[in-house]
């Protein structure tokens, strides 16, 4: 089972990505379940999404607390909330960020985790570019089947393609394909 923990705010679609991912686990067979975790319904307050992915069915309805992959969307959060609390020493880090590691003040945090498990891409660049709004949700999933590979990126074309209408839907598979040619592997 792989399972996946997206760390954001209110507003930024950390729900929703967690549903693209889930249908693009769908799109290849495979059994998947997508829910959130929030306090207060607002913009901007720390929202958590999970998402499990196995090829079997999935009967765990808990939240996931030792993740093989954690995905920020907002590293505004990096220093407010625990984002890398249980994350596998073997698992994947995603951080939607143009900054280094070393400017985002976390390369000692993240040294006991193999350099080719970690990644930045500037997702919410890539939103604004070409969806016209900052929200980095379909773009950092690329950039998770970049680095990780545990799902195709055609896989989450054809859930993007299925989630929105078309003229969103063509911002969106811009940044998918924009995210997954420039997401930055290593420290």
């Amino acid at each position: 089972m792989f399972q996946i923990r997206i760390h954001g705010r209110g507003g930024q679609g950390v729900v929703t990505g967690a549903e693209l991912l889930s249908v693009a686990a769908f799109q290849e067979g495979k059994h998947a379940q997508a829910f959130p975790s929030f306090g207060s319904e607002r913009m901007g307050a720390p929202v958590i999404s999970y998402c499990r992915i196995d090829t079997r069915t999935i009967r765990l309805r808990e939240p996931i607390n030792e993740p093989d992959a954690i995905l920020i969307q907002d590293p505004t959060l990096l220093q407010t909330v625990p984002v890398f609390a249980g994350l596998k020493k073997d698992g994947y880090l995603l951080i939607n960020t143009a900054r280094s590691f070393e400017e985002l003040q976390i390369t000692e945090l993240i040294q006991s985790l193999d350099p080719k498990k970690v990644a930045r891409v500037a997702a919410t660049e890539i939103a604004l570019e070409h969806i016209g709004r900052p929200v980095p949700n379909a773009a950092l999933l690329a950039g998770l089947s970049a680095v990780s590979g545990a799902f195709d990126k055609s896989s989450l074309i054809s859930a993007v393609e299925d989630k929105f209408p078309p003229k969103i839907a063509a911002g969106n598979l811009k940044a998918v394909e924009a995210a997954f040619a420039n997401t930055q592997i290593g420290y």
